[in-house]
């Protein structure tokens, strides 16, 4: 999700949406320890979205 997207989103649904990415990196990094993540650039991604949400969390917070 881009940076644009998520500013028009209030801070209830960026809260939301960082619980998911969460609960996504969690389930990732299971997959990784079991062997069973084929697709490990998954991991990077959701790494970089949770990181983008609280960044716009943060800027949210400050204004």
């Amino acid at each position: 999700m881009k940076a644009s997207e998520l500013r028009s989103k209030t801070t209830a649904e960026l809260q939301t949406e960082l619980e998911s990415l969460l609960k996504a990196q969690f389930n990732l990094r299971m997959q990784s320890a079991t062997q069973q993540l084929s697709n490990t650039s998954q991991m990077r991604q959701v790494r970089r979205s949770i990181a983008r949400v609280r960044t716009i969390m943060t800027e949210k917070a400050g204004q």
